[in-house]
């Protein structure tokens, strides 16, 4: 029986790979060998059985975003075998000599005068490849560094191009929080943010108070969104205008936390009430407090059925109650028109 293994190397790069589950047992933390495009590298297992066959799955799902989907994903490849104590020495030469191959690249960026900055450099474990991690405002010709770089380090070297976000997981750092990033540290996939988040939180706009390390929006806006969306469902909207037990007030603010409402009135001035109080001066009067949780609620339980009217008295039929009978009795006595007593027609 084969199981699926997620290796994460260095940074937040991360692959896919088997292990027979009838062998040695795997787990996370592990430091393994394994099989690459050119040669060899060395990761530790983050993940493995069905957690990682669904995290494969979903990553092999979005790898066709922008074009038409493969017909079948290429079958991953075995582990090779676990890290020994010489691999990983050799591991930790590697990742000390990164610094300085990074600071000659940036040297030889310098001589050819290109406007990129180079973030990060990382060497495979077997030293076949030199990946250079680089950040620029435009597009960067560097066919003519790759072949400098490669007669400089005596290797295959590759190029690529990252965003900021990327750039912080992969250098990390402490945010204004204290810790370390949240895309460095746990946050394995890098989700956008955008400012309506902000605006549904009621934060401050400054892009310098809610912009992180990396000088984007913070990834923390994201995990409480849920749940502010979701609180002010339960209240009033700000601006609206309520009638209340002390007349007709209008809504200033909202307090999710302590379940408070900022209400203003032209004759009383301002006062800050309790949510549930104010549900009851509305009731009181006859009222819905209208929210979004409320006319979900209405949209859910449909429509409310008008009570049926009662039906017309058919001709010739007597009326059904004790006025309308007495009114008809006066018209006949009259001599008056009723519904079986047209009027004559006049010449």
């Amino acid at each position: 029986m084969i199981q699926t293994i997620e290796i994460r190397f260095k940074g937040t790069r991360k692959s896919y790979f088997t292990w027979p589950e009838d062998g040695e047992a795997l787990r996370v933390g592990d430091a393994v060998v394994v099989e690459v495009e050119r040669g060899r590298d060395l990761g530790r297992v983050t993940a493995l059985g069905e957690l990682a066959g669904r995290k494969c799955a979903s990553a092999c799902a979005g790898c066709a975003v922008g074009g038409e989907p493969a017909e079948e994903p290429a079958a991953l490849k075995p582990v090779v075998r676990r890290a020994t104590a010489d691999d990983l020495a050799v591991q930790d030469d590697i990742r000390r000599s990164e610094e300085d191959a990074r600071r000659k690249v940036i040297q030889r960026v310098r001589a050819h005068d290109l406007i990129m900055k180079v973030s990060d450099t990382e060497w495979q474990w077997d030293r076949s490849k030199l990946t250079i991690y680089f950040t620029a405002e435009k597009r960067v010709d560097f066919r003519a560094l790759v072949r400098d770089l490669a007669s400089t380090f005596r290797t295959r070297i590759e190029l690529r191009q990252i965003g900021v976000r990327d750039e912080a997981a992969r250098l990390s750092g402490v945010g204004r929080c204290g810790r370390e990033y949240c895309c460095s540290s746990w946050l394995t996939e890098l989700s956008p943010v955008n400012l309506g988040l902000a605006k549904d939180q009621h934060l401050s706009l400054n892009p310098s108070q809610i912009s992180g390390g990396c000088g984007r929006l913070l990834c923390c806006l994201k995990y409480e969104h849920e749940f502010y969306v979701a609180a002010r469902r339960r209240f009033p909207k700000e601006g609206k205008t309520l009638r209340t037990a002390v007349g007709t007030e209008k809504v200033i603010a909202v307090d999710i936390f302590r379940e408070r409402v900022f209400l203003r009135s032209e004759e009383q001035g301002p006062r800050i009430i309790p949510l549930v109080q104010l549900r009851e001066e509305v009731e009181q009067l006859g009222d819905v407090l209208m929210t979004a949780e409320r006319r979900a609620q209405m949209a859910l339980d449909g429509p409310v059925a008008a009570p049926p009217r009662p039906a017309a008295p058919a001709a010739g039929d007597s009326p059904s109650t004790p006025e309308a009978s007495a009114r008809h009795s006066r018209r006949r006595r009259r001599g008056g028109s009723g519904p079986s007593n047209p009027p004559p027609a006049r010449g």
